[in-house]
C-alpha cells in the first residue's frame, strides 16, 4: 500500500475492469476509493449479518425443548430431545462441508457474494423450521424436512466464519485490523445471547407453555428469517475488498484443495491455533451452564444469569483485546492466553466446581473469558493474516471448521462422559492439554501482524 495514503483513502489497485464474475456486476471491479464511511459501512453490515446468521444456529437449541415433539413420535421427552440433539448435530457435521465450499466460492467469485449465499442459505433453514408440518399432519417428512434445514443452516454457518474473517480482515485497515475483526465474536455471543433472550421474554411474558409448544416455537425461527432478509439487504450495499478485486484484475483468484495443500504450515497452524481455543470457549460459553447446575448445585435460573451475564462481559471484552493486539502485536496476547490457560485453567475449574456462591462462580468465570479472549477476540485476523488472497476463504474457514467439529463440538460430550465416569477432574487436565499444545503453536509462529499475507 502505497504509504503516502491515508487510512481514509485506500484505491483499488486494479487498473481496469476485469470479466465479471457470477453474483458481481461489471462496474464493481472498476477503479474506485474506499472511504472511511463506506469501509465502516461494510464492516457494520458484515458483523449484523454474523450476529443474524448465529442468532439462526443458536435458537435450535434454546427452543428445543417446545418443538420436540412437534417432529418426532409421541414418547418420553428424554427420546424426543435426544432426536433433536442428533439433528443438532448433523448440522454440526455439515459446517466442514460449508467451510470448504464456501471458502471455494469466496476465493473465485468475491467475498460478498459468499455473505450473501450464506445468508440466503440461513434464511432458508430458518423458514422450512418455521413453516414445516407436524409429525402429526405430515410423518417422517416432518423429521426430514428439520434435518435439511438443519444441513443448510450447518452449511452458511461453516461457510460464515471463514468468509466473514477474510472480509472484515481485508475491508479493514490495516492499523485498526485487529480491532475491527474482533467484532467476528462480539457479534457471534450477541446472537446466542438474544436466542437466550427471546426465550425469556416468551416464556415469562408473552406465551404460556402450552402456547409454546404448540406454535409459540415457530416465532423465533419466523423473525430469523425476516432478520435474515433484511441482512442480505445490508450485505447487497458492501464493498468488495481491495485485495480480492486486485487479485481478480491479475487473473489470480480461485483456490482448491490443491492449492491449500501448499501451504501445508498455514494450514497446521490454524489447526494447532484453533484446538486449545475452541475448547476453551465452548468449555466456558456452552458448557458452563450445564456445569453450575450439575456439578456446582446452582439452581437453573442462576446458572443461565450467570451465563448470560458473563457471555456479555466477554462479548465486551473483544474489541479491547483486538484493539490491543494492534498495538503489541497478535502472537504476544496469544502466548497470553496459551499460558495463562495452561497455569490457570485446573485451578479455576476446581475453584468454581467447590464453591457454594454465585458471585464466586460468576467472577471466576468472567476471569476464564478474560483469559479465554486472547484467543477468540483474534483468532479470525491471526488466520487471514497467513494465506495470501487466492486461497485466503478457504484456507481459514476449512481447516478451522474441521477443528472445531473434532475438538469444539466434543467439548461437552467428554466433560458429561467423564464426570458419569467419576473422573470429572480429568476434563479441567484435558483442556489444559489441548491449551498447551496451541502454546507450542504461538511460540513457534511467526507475527502475523509484522509478517502478513495481506497486502493493503
Amino acid at each position: 500500500m502505497d504509504p503516502t495514503l491515508s487510512d481514509d483513502t485506500l484505491p483499488d489497485s486494479a487498473a481496469h475492469a476485469p470479466t465479471s464474475a457470477p453474483g458481481s456486476n461489471a462496474h464493481e471491479d472498476a477503479p474506485r476509493t474506499v472511504r472511511a464511511r463506506d469501509r465502516l459501512r461494510s464492516i457494520f453490515s458484515g458483523s449484523i449479518g454474523n450476529l443474524i446468521e448465529w442468532y439462526d444456529w443458536y435458537v435450535y437449541s434454546a427452543f428445543a425443548l417446545y418443538f420436540a415433539r412437534a417432529f418426532f413420535p409421541s414418547g418420553d421427552q428424554t427420546a424426543q430431545l435426544l432426536n433433536t440433539a442428533a439433528v443438532f448435530a448433523v448440522g454440526f457435521l455439515a459446517r466442514p462441508a460449508g467451510g470448504w465450499l464456501m471458502g471455494l466460492y469466496a476465493d473465485r467469485y468475491g467475498r460478498r457474494s459468499a455473505l450473501l449465499m450464506s445468508i440466503v442459505l440461513m434464511c432458508a433453514g430458518s423458514l422450512i423450521i418455521a413453516l414445516c408440518p407436524s409429525y402429526a399432519q405430515i410423518g417422517v417428512a416432518a423429521p426430514a424436512l428439520l434435518v435439511t434445514a438443519r444441513l443448510l443452516q450447518g452449511l452458511s454457518v461453516g461457510g460464515e466464519y471463514g468468509t466473514s474473517a477474510t472480509y472484515l480482515s481485508e475491508i479493514a485497515s490495516a492499523r485498526h485490523r485487529g480491532f475491527y475483526s474482533s467484532f467476528q465474536y462480539v457479534t457471534l455471543i450477541a446472537g446466542q445471547l438474544l436466542a437466550l433472550g427471546l426465550l425469556v421474554v416468551l416464556q415469562r411474558l408473552i406465551l404460556t407453555t402450552e402456547q409454546l409448544e404448540s406454535w409459540g416455537w415457530r416465532i423465533p425461527f419466523f423473525i430469523g428469517a425476516l432478520c435474515a432478509l433484511a441482512a442480505m439487504r445490508l450485505r447487497a450495499t458492501m464493498q468488495e475488498t481491495e485485495e480480492f478485486t486486485r487479485t481478480r484484475a491479475t487473473g489470480r483468484q480461485g483456490s482448491s484443495i490443491r492449492a491449500l495443500c501448499e501451504h501445508p504450515r498455514a494450514v497446521l497452524t490454524v489447526v494447532g491455533l484453533t484446538m486449545g481455543g475452541t475448547i476453551a470457549f465452548y468449555t466456558y460459553s456452552i458448557y458452563m451452564q450445564k456445569f453450575l447446575v450439575n456439578t456446582v448445585g446452582l439452581g437453573k435460573h442462576d446458572a443461565t444469569l450467570i451465563s448470560a451475564v458473563s457471555l456479555t462481559v466477554f462479548a465486551l471484552i473483544q474489541p479491547l483485546v483486538g484493539a490491543l493486539s494492534d498495538r503489541i502485536g497478535r502472537r504476544p496476547v496469544l502466548i497470553a492466553f496459551g499460558v495463562l490457560g495452561t497455569l490457570l485453567t485446573v485451578p479455576i475449574m476446581t475453584a468454581i466446581s467447590t464453591t457454594q456462591s454465585a458471585w464466586v462462580a460468576f467472577a471466576l468465570i468472567v476471569g476464564a473469558l478474560v483469559i479465554v479472549s486472547g484467543y477468540t477476540s483474534i483468532n479470525a485476523v491471526v488466520k487471514a493474516e497467513l494465506f495470501p488472497a487466492q486461497i485466503r476463504a478457504l484456507g481459514v474457514g476449512l481447516p478451522y471448521a474441521l477443528t472445531v467439529s473434532i475438538f469444539g463440538g466434543t467439548a461437552e460430550y467428554i466433560a458429561l462422559w467423564l464426570k458419569q465416569a467419576g473422573h470429572e477432574s480429568l476434563f479441567y487436565w484435558y483442556v489444559t492439554a489441548a491449551i498447551f499444545c496451541s502454546l507450542l503453536v504461538y511460540a513457534g509462529m511467526r507475527d502475523t501482524k509484522h509478517h502478513t499475507m495481506i497486502q493493503s
